[in-house]
């Protein structure tokens, strides 16, 4: 099978796209369920590991469940998912080949198969646009963080989130330790006192390096930066927007949603110097300063060969919140534990109850609504962006006034240059 796709099919208009009938004629289809009438159908946007997972923990949230339909820009990724969705999800797999949609437009057809609710996971860049569709034609969301990859899109999202609240629509966010009942048990120590008052934070996600696409003959620069895009800002935002927002997310829960005023920070690019790796940096150190004086000192580093430390802390006037390990120390200690009394192993726990929440929203016809946290704690991670990139100190109203936006004027397989590597004191905020 070729991997490049023409213009006409990447812009999702070859009758393959538009019907459906866009997955390899040679794919063994899995046993597919009959959809009942009370079943709640749902849809997948974006069929990459995240993606696929997240569709596999909502096959999991209840028997009335039915994945029925796939969507994603590229082939192969589609019918790669398809294959994992098909073998994991039995009775609760659903989807046939009239349902699996590529190309460009691929979240449209999605939206339009008779789901009732979606999962949106495919890169950050493509969030504004995929919610507002899916709200405007009624349908519960699912939102993979980080929600957007400029200010302008995240408040796009925002505005979605709010008309998807006065049409009774649950909107779910993918900073899914909101969703672990461990970490809602330690930050309600948190709140009810047990450190005292919050005096400083402090949030580090320093790993190695991730997954990286080399260019093949044939690919244009957009092909190829739509598969490469966790190195492109357009497209990820880079990773203190992809991936730190979840402990940027976790220290504002802390601060019981207060976000920070004013942000400065610096960053850079050192170890992935290459063109490979686009024009995201390796680097980021950002000091957040909250009203009334606390004040978060976050980091991120993607560099191989160097020391890994995935943290969060919350520092009080009477202890310390060590977040991720679920513990206090100080005047009033205490450790998480569960029912058989051991401590937490998975810091990452979640992932499974916010799809078994969301279903049961969709059930009882009781709406989630975590739009607001999501969308601010999306633009927390842009605040911090927007400093280290420039070297400037930035406020937050700076970020919610900014016109930075990354849309491209139009997509196809085509030349489609990289913008140059930030480079502090010389770009500019906007």
């Amino acid at each position: 099978m070729s991997r490049n796709l023409d213009r006409r099919r990447f812009l999702g208009r070859s009758a393959a796209a538009t019907t459906g009938l866009a997955i390899g004629a040679n794919l063994t289809l899995p046993a597919v369920h009959a959809v009942g009438s009370d079943a709640i159908r749902v849809g997948l946007v974006g069929c990459g590991g995240r993606g696929t997972g997240a569709a596999e923990q909502i096959m999991r949230a209840g028997k009335d469940v039915r994945l029925v339909a796939l969507g994603d820009l590229f082939r192969e990724r589609l019918e790669s998912s398809f294959q994992a969705l098909g073998r994991a999800g039995g009775e609760n797999f659903a989807v046939t080949k009239e349902r699996c949609f590529v190309g460009i437009d691929a979240y449209k057809q999605v939206i339009d198969s008779g789901v009732d609710a979606v999962l949106l996971a495919t890169p950050p860049h493509f969030r504004p646009a995929h919610v507002e569709a899916a709200v405007a034609a009624g349908k519960h969301v699912f939102v993979e963080k980080p929600v957007g990859v400029d200010a302008p899109g995240t408040l796009r999202v925002r505005e979605a989130c709010r008309v998807a609240a006065r049409k009774g629509l649950s909107v779910v966010s993918g900073l899914m330790l909101h969703y672990d009942e461990s970490m809602q048990r330690t930050i309600e120590q948190v709140h009810g006192g047990a450190i005292g008052r919050i005096v400083a934070l402090e949030c580090n996600y320093n790993v190695g390096g991730l997954w990286v696409i080399h260019r093949q003959p044939g690919w244009s620069d957009m092909e190829w930066q739509l598969r490469n895009w966790y190195y492109f800002t357009w497209l990820s935002g880079d990773h203190i927007v992809e991936q730190h927002v979840h402990l940027l997310d976790l220290v504002a829960w802390a601060m019981k949603g207060e976000y920070p005023v004013r942000a400065v920070g610096s960053g850079g690019r050192q170890a992935r110097t290459d063109r490979v790796y686009g024009n995201i940096y390796d680097h980021h150190a950002v000091r957040y300063e909250f009203a009334g004086g606390p004040r978060c000192y976050s980091s991120c580093r993607q560099q191989d060969g160097t020391a890994n430390e995935i943290s969060c802390f919350a520092f009080g006037t009477h202890g310390t919140a060590d977040l991720l390990k679920r513990s206090i120390a100080g005047e009033r200690p205490w450790q998480y534990e569960t029912a058989a009394g051991k401590k937490v192993r998975n810091i990452w726990g979640g992932h499974q109850e916010e799809q078994i929440a969301f279903v049961e929203s969709v059930r009882s016809g009781k709406p989630i609504d975590n739009g607001e946290y999501m969308c601010q704690s999306t633009l927390m991670a842009i605040m911090g962006r927007m400093a280290t990139y420039t070297g400037q100190e930035v406020t937050w109203e700076q970020v919610t006034a900014s016109k930075e936006d990354f849309t491209p004027t139009r997509y196809e397989f085509a030349p489609h240059a990289v913008a140059p590597v930030a480079v502090p004191g010389v770009t500019k905020l906007s």
